[in-house]
């Protein structure tokens, strides 16, 4: 699953891409699998995905996840590429 995220943190929005890194150290923070996302996602979860994707994009973010959330104006799903998160053979295999 891949999201792009725009986030607001005050300084005008910016959209961020989850990466595989960032949907694995959200499924180890909250002890879940990404194939929970489809059942919804709070917006402490978009938060942490936007702030862990931003990281790996090397974008200025405060070190602690808790800084950053504080600093949120606005947080929105872009868009959503809902492939399986792990390999299903699709209906030509």
């Amino acid at each position: 699953m891949q999201l792009t995220i725009r986030v607001d943190t005050g300084d005008g929005p910016q959209e961020v891409t989850t990466t595989l890194w960032a949907v694995v150290a959200w499924e180890r923070k909250f002890k879940t699998k990404a194939s929970k996302m489809s059942e919804g996602m709070g917006m402490e979860d978009l938060a942490y995905l936007a702030y862990e994707s931003a990281r790996a994009a090397k974008m200025t973010v405060p070190a602690v996840f808790d800084d950053y959330l504080k600093r949120i104006v606005s947080l929105d799903i872009v868009s959503s590429d809902e492939r399986p998160t792990h390999g299903e053979p699709d209906a030509d295999s």
